[in-house]
This record gives structure tokens, sequence and C-alpha cells, in this order.
């Protein structure tokens, strides 16, 4: 049994189950193995539940946001060694390509890319880590797993999605989207020193949420309130200067880009199944820019470095932990926001 473990299983739309697998093993010089302590569920695993990411074929272990101990180190790993605990950014990074070369990591022309999606991923006992050098990071011995945990994907892409919104100091930033990445928008956000951030979302609770840790000054729910008037009340009659989409759905994008004023800029980091309507006719004499694109997972160290000054705090966001064999019942709660579910994280064996 000492080769197999646990791990949880795509098998095709609605169909997943935790199964016993062979255990994973250095393949590359430069590869890790890394035993899984504590992993979580993200809305790309729901959407892969659903079948909404036909690529990710049958037989892959799902799961991209994990921490963990080194239990292996191929012969070219240099900067760690058995026993070093770990934060393990979601996309790999193998420093050589012609995108790597230029810091865009999630375009990483490998062809690992992304955990539990071209690779296996992490709700599992252990899992491989390519290119273990430039993907991994030491966890501080003053910060636990919780701390850290968010760094390998929502935290940075919430970074991401403010960077991307070029937000400068005064600003007024509407998120549309309150879900963990769009609170980890708002959190990063107060970096760049806007004057405002807006939270804008249909979950009462969750607007709340946002205002009570702090990473949110206002809340707007589209069901009760004009989002577009409230936002250019704030702001003179202009609208938001930067705009961030975190959600993926047609409302929310809609929402970005109604909501923003000319000139600003509209980012979009939510994980859209469907094509989304674009007025071209109305929109191109606004002069807005509008970016978009997969986490780059660039400010990682820099982002436990925040975590460690008491700048960024994102363990709020935790509101559920299960054992890994409770994983089922995990996504159960996560989709239906069983108990306001924020967060659901797995815990592995100790």
């Amino acid at each position: 049994m000492a080769n197999t473990m646990k791990a949880f299983v795509y098998h095709g739309p609605e169909k997943m189950s935790l199964d016993q697998v062979p255990k994973p093993t250095i393949i590359k010089p430069t590869d890790a193995i890394v035993k899984v302590t504590t992993s979580t569920i993200c809305g790309t695993d729901k959407h892969i539940r659903h079948g909404g990411m036909p690529e990710v074929e049958p037989g892959r272990i799902i799961g991209h946001e994990f921490c963990g101990i080194v239990e292996e180190v191929g012969s070219s790993v240099n900067k760690f060694k058995k026993g070093d605990k770990v934060a393990v950014s979601c996309v790999t990074q193998c420093m050589d390509c012609y995108y790597c070369r230029r810091g865009m990591y999630s375009q990483c022309t490998t062809g690992s890319w992304i955990y539990g999606y071209m690779i296996d991923g992490c709700q599992a006992d252990y899992v491989r880590v390519p290119y273990a050098d430039s993907g991994m990071y030491i966890i501080p011995d003053s910060l636990t797993d919780e701390d850290v945990l968010f760094v390998g994907d929502i935290l940075s892409t919430g970074y991401f999605g403010a960077e991307n919104g070029n937000i400068q100091p005064g600003d007024t930033v509407a998120v549309f989207g309150s879900g963990p990445v769009g609170m980890c928008a708002m959190a990063t956000a107060r970096l760049w020193g806007p004057a405002r951030i807006v939270a804008v979302d249909i979950d009462d609770s969750r607007l709340e949420f946002a205002k009570k840790n702090g990473w949110a000054d206002y809340g707007l729910n589209p069901q009760k309130v004009d989002v577009v008037q409230a936002l250019k009340d704030m702001t003179g009659g202009r609208g938001a200067d930067v705009t961030i989409e975190a959600n993926g759905f047609e409302p929310t994008f809609k929402g970005a880009i109604d909501g923003v004023r000319a000139g600003g800029t509209v980012s979009l980091i939510g994980v859209f199944e469907k094509p989304q309507v674009v007025e071209m006719n109305k929109l191109w004499i606004k002069n807005i820019a509008i970016k978009m694109g997969l986490v780059n997972a660039n400010r990682i160290s820099e982002l436990i470095d925040l975590i460690k000054e008491g700048k960024l705090n994102m363990k709020p966001l935790i509101t559920h932990t299960l054992p890994l064999s409770q994983v089922a019942e995990g996504y159960d709660i996560f989709e239906e926001r069983r108990d306001n579910a924020i967060k659901v994280v797995l815990k592995g064996d100790a």
C-alpha cells in the first residue's frame, strides 16, 4: 500500500471520486514530491466538476491551491530539501521558455501549466511539483499553512486583477463578485492606495463580510440598488476608475463594463464558460482599457512578506475545514454555500 495514495479524481462531468491511485514519483531532475498538508477547493474546481473545462481529461487528479512538506527532490533541485514547509504556485514556471523569460509564467510553454488541469493536482496525499526551484516558496517559521495558503492561487489572482487595473492613489475601485477571489482582489487593491473599494454582489452576507474584514468600504447589491448610478454618485458622475470582474458571469461582466468611467480600466479575472457580448459600438468612444488573463503568480514571495508583516490577512476566508477523506462533502458545502461557506480547506493526514 505504500506506493498508493488517496486522491480526488475527475472521471468526466459530474463524476468525481476519492480513489486509491499510484503515488507520484520523480520524473525529471527538476521535480519535487510534496506531501500535501493543506489544500483547498476553488471555483475553478467547481467548473471542472460540471464539465465547464473540457480540456481536463478523465483520470486527472483535481486541485491547485496547497501547502505541504517536501518529501523528495530531484537531483537538479537546489533550493529545497526534504522536510521543508512550502507554499506552491498553481502555475508551473520553467524560467526558460519565451514567456517565462518575460515574466509571464501563466503562459509557460512547457506543457505542465496549472495543477489539476493539465497535470495532476493537490487534492491528494502527495503531488509532483515540476520545476520545484521556481514554483515552491518556503513558509516562514512564524506562519502557518493557513496564513499563506492562498498565495499560490486566489491571493495571487486577486493581486493580478488589481495590478492590471492600474489603480492610482485616490481611485474608486469596484469589484464585481464578492467570492474568495473578489475579496482577495479587494484586499490587494488596498496596496495601491485607492480612496474607496466597493464590493458588488447579490449576497448581502458576503458584502457585510467584505466590509467587516476591512477589504471593502462599501457594499452594493444590484438587486437593491442601481450599481452604475451608485458608482457615479460616489465619483462626481463619472463612474469607477477601475472595475474588477471576479465571477465569470454575464451580469458581473456587464456591470464591470457599464460601471467604469471613460478612460478607466476593466480588469477581468473571473473564469468564463460562455462567450460574452462586447458592445463595441458604444464602448470604443469611451477610451476604456479591458485587461484579462490567468493568474501570473509572479508575486508570491512578496505576498508572503506582506502576510508576515501583518499587511494582508486572508485567513477569515476559511469557513470550513475537513479532512481529505471528506472532500466530496467539501465540494457540496462549497457549491451550496452551506452555513455561509466561503472557502473550504482540506487537511492531509498528520
